[in-house]
C-alpha cells in the first residue's frame, strides 16, 4: 500500500473515542453470586460426580465381595446355586471394587469411567434381560449415564496425573 493510500484510510477511519484526560477507567462489573457459583459448580461438579461414582461403585463391590450368595441371582445363564456363580460375582466385585479405588483417587479418571460405563452397560442388559424393566435397572441407567458423561470431560480437578 502506498504511503498515500494508507493516509487516505487512516482519514476515512472514524476515531477511536478517547477517555477524558486524568479519567480513570470504568470498573469492570463485578460477577453476580450466581454466576460465581455457577463457575464454581461447573469446575468441581465432575470432581463430586466423580467421587460419587466412585463410592457406589465401592459399595456395591465391597458388598458382592461379603456377601457373594446374595449377588449369584444376578448373574445371567449360570445356575445361582453353582461355584461358578459365586466365583464370577467375586470377580464382579473385586473389578467394582478396583474401578471405584481409581474413580476416586483420580487415576486415568476417563479411561476408568469407559471401564465403568462398560461395566455397567452389561449390568443394564443382563437385568433388563433377566427382570424387565425394573427399579433396579433404571437406577443403574442413571448410573451409566453419569459414568458415560465421566468419559466426554476432559478436565477433572483432584487426579493424580504426570
Amino acid at each position: 500500500m502506498s504511503p498515500d493510500r494508507s493516509r487516505q484510510a487512516a482519514r476515512s477511519r472514524p476515531a477511536a473515542p478517547r477517555a477524558a484526560a486524568g479519567a480513570a477507567p470504568a470498573p469492570a462489573a463485578s460477577p453476580s453470586w450466581t454466576d460465581q457459583a455457577g463457575r464454581l459448580a461447573g469446575e468441581w461438579a465432575p470432581t463430586l460426580g466423580r467421587v460419587l461414582l466412585g463410592l457406589v461403585l465401592a459399595w456395591f463391590g465391597y458388598h458382592e465381595l461379603v456377601t457373594p450368595a446374595l449377588w449369584t441371582g444376578y448373574v445371567p445363564v449360570v445356575s445361582a446355586t453353582s461355584s461358578f456363580a459365586v466365583v464370577l460375582v467375586l470377580v464382579h466385585g473385586w473389578l467394582l471394587l478396583m474401578l471405584a479405588v481409581a474413580m476416586i483417587a483420580g487415576i486415568a479418571p476417563r479411561a476408568v469411567a469407559a471401564a465403568a460405563a462398560i461395566l455397567l452397560l452389561e449390568i443394564v442388559i443382563s437385568l433388563t434381560v433377566t427382570g424387565g424393566l425394573s427399579d433396579l435397572t433404571l437406577r443403574d441407567v442413571g448410573v451409566l449415564g453419569l459414568a458415560v458423561a465421566l468419559t466426554g470431560r476432559h478436565t477433572h480437578r483432584l487426579v493424580l496425573g504426570r
